[in-house]
């Protein structure tokens, strides 16, 4: 039987922990004279504070048990949820969206790292609302139930089950033994790369507002922005060159991070998901650019061709001109890149680098198989043998990752979209990409939907965010069955 009481005591912690994070846009709109958005955030906060302080006394006699597996899958699915509920308001209560769906997609889309949005004219948006935006993808990036974790260890549950939850990758690699100890340092490195990225920007001519609201996007992989240009807004060399950079390590595994941080670089270039990731990165720029390819503007066509790769390949979705314009070829390149992803462990989505080498590498032991039937081939990625119920889970994601991708598209489709835009919305928010093609690419917004499709991928980002399984497995039976 789930421990719903504890559960929900939990979720309780962590949303007053959001509203404690509410009260910087709180201050900046304070700070700008945005007095009816500082009421919507206060308002917001008081309520909740009130609810969940109401429950915590209620229940403070309630001891929280260590949670078991089911237990920490039910506790990460509604606690993604009621943050995203309670990221809408400061938007609906504002009239900033006046629509609640519209309003639920826009907070759904940042913790989630998405990016999708549904506000055409970005810049016209208070500065408290544009911070609240990136900020959100900032929290969300590094995964709510990580900080929960980290900041919160006594609160008697079972920290790995809840990480293994939220980012049920092919394994939970612990920095430390202990797994608080591994989500502070997560964190420690994450805020390191916030404040570095936040100097350089500003180095390069950004004032502080811009370049932290860049920052918190960047290294979450959310890419969203405060102008409606995207990063071409400044059109500076060095400014894409920065964030390409960090886009880039966002998109590597924190554990390779530590690891290089502690003087451990041999592990990072021996790393094979990571080499695997570098190949990518370079091989599909290097198409595009000879694809695309212009003596005129040679140095223009190379950094654009490695800005939206790096972009694409990370989630982030950041974008520096209509990259629907290029080449049929180029643009497969960018649909492939936003399926694939970054690397396991990493603050993009997608499918992530070392799923596809392990089914690469299985697909190759099973044409050895046929041509030797009683040879014995394992499965090895590096030095690391992959045990078989790893490649099972494995090829499981896929199919649910497929057939989810292939439902969706016709959920979509059935409200009258296009293919192509109904196709590439389910896969640009199952993979927490954010912009795609068709009607919602680089120049485009998710505005024009219909209120039940926003709901479906709104649906699709969270569950694209929680890797799946965590989600689904509360629509199964056996879930919900007596153990």
């Amino acid at each position: 039987m789930l421990q719903f009481k504890s559960i929900f005591k939990i979720i309780s912690i962590l949303v007053l922990a959001v509203c404690a994070a509410m009260l910087l846009p709180s201050a900046i709109a304070l700070y700008c004279n945005e007095i009816y958005i500082f009421k919507s955030f206060l308002v917001t906060i008081l309520a909740a504070a009130l609810l969940c302080g109401g429950y915590l006394f209620l229940t403070r006699k309630n001891k929280s048990r260590v949670f078991l597996t089911r237990d920490a899958f039910f506790f990460v699915t509604m606690s993604w949820l009621s943050i995203s509920l309670l990221g809408s308001f400061p938007y609906f209560l504002s009239g900033v969206i006046p629509s609640f769906t519209d309003a639920f997609f826009e907070s759904v889309s940042g913790f989630s790292t998405t990016g999708a949005t549904i506000l055409p004219d970005i810049e016209s948006l208070p500065k408290s609302i544009h911070f609240w935006r990136c900020f959100t993808s900032w929290v969300g990036g590094m995964g709510i139930v990580v900080l929960t974790v980290a900041v919160f260890p006594l609160l008697g549950v079972g920290g790995l089950q809840l990480v293994q939850a939220e980012a049920p990758g092919v394994e939970v690699d612990k920095i430390t033994p202990r797994v608080t100890e591994t989500a502070k340092i997560i964190w420690l490195i994450y805020l390191g790369f916030t404040v570095a990225e936040t100097i350089l920007l500003m180095l390069g001519g950004m004032n502080l507002f811009d370049a932290l609201t860049h920052t918190f996007s960047t290294v979450s992989s959310g890419g969203m922005s405060s102008k409606s240009a995207g990063i071409a807004h400044f059109n500076s060399a060095y400014i894409e060159c920065v964030i390409i950079f960090f886009m880039f390590l966002s998109g590597v595994s924190f554990s390779l991070h530590y690891r290089f941080i502690s003087g451990n670089f041999s592990a990072v270039f021996k790393d094979s998901e990571f080499r695997a990731y570098v190949f990518i990165i370079f091989a599909a720029a290097l198409l595009i650019f000879i694809n695309m390819f212009n003596s005129a503007s040679v140095f223009d066509n190379a950094r654009s061709a490695l800005f939206h790769v790096v972009s694409f390949s990370t989630t982030n979705g950041f974008s520096t001109n209509n990259y629907e314009n290029w080449p049929s070829f180029s643009q497969m390149i960018i649909f492939c890149l936003f399926f694939i992803g970054a690397c396991s462990g990493s603050t993009s989505g997608g499918f992530k680098v070392i799923r596809f080498i392990t089914l690469l590498k299985q697909s190759i032991n099973e044409m050895k198989l046929l041509l030797h039937p009683r040879g014995v081939f394992i499965l090895k990625i590096g030095n690391t043998v992959i045990k078989k119920n790893i490649i099972y889970s494995i090829s499981g994601f896929f199919f649910l990752y497929a057939a989810t991708a292939g439902l969706l598209t016709f959920v979509v489709a059935a409200s009258g979209e296009d293919i192509l835009t109904s196709l590439s919305a389910v896969l640009a928010t199952l993979g927490c990409v954010g912009p795609a093609f068709g009607s919602i690419g680089s120049t485009g917004n998710y505005a024009f939907m219909s209120d039940y499709v926003k709901w479906v991928l709104a649906f699709a980002m969270i569950i694209g965010r929680l890797e799946f399984y965590t989600v689904i497995i509360l629509f199964t039976s056996s879930f919900w069955k007596k153990p």
